[in-house]
Parts: structure tokens; C-alpha cells; sequence
């Protein structure tokens, strides 16, 4: 059985998909937003963003992670 990656692995994974989903969500609803009070920006943008990366996106990177980590056992 494979052992968890660090916390460090996990930090920067979870990093390398939230940061482009915010950004995308940022540009994606500035249209409509511009007047909006920052929280309720910030209330909606995370609406949308954390469950994307925690259904979705998240859970592809570690699966790409563990592919890399097993071909790097086994070389």
C-alpha cells in the first residue's frame, strides 16, 4: 500500500488547482460583479470554486501524482 503524500505534496497540489479556478472565476464573473461588495464576490467565487476542485479537480491531480510516484518505483 502506497503511503499518503506529505502535507507538503498535498499544499502544493491543491495550490495548482485552486489557483487557476480562482482566476478563471474571477475574470469569468468581473462583468457582472464590478459593483458588488468584495465579500459577496469572494461568497459566490467560492461557491463554484470549492466544489469543482474538491470533486473534481483535486482528486484528478492526485490520481496524475500517484501514476508519477508508481512509474518512478518501479524505474
Amino acid at each position: 500500500m502506497n503511503a499518503a503524500p506529505s502535507t507538503h505534496i498535498r499544499a502544493v497540489i491543491t495550490w495548482i488547482a485552486i489557483f487557476p479556478l480562482v482566476a478563471l472565476g474571477m475574470t469569468a464573473i468581473a462583468p457582472i460583479s464590478a459593483d458588488w461588495h468584495p465579500v459577496l464576490r469572494a461568497l459566490v467565487l467560492t461557491l463554484v470554486v470549492v466544489p469543482v476542485a474538491v470533486y473534481l479537480v483535486v482528486p484528478q491531480l492526485f490520481r496524475g501524482y500517484a501514476a508519477i510516484m508508481r512509474r518512478r518505483a518501479r524505474a
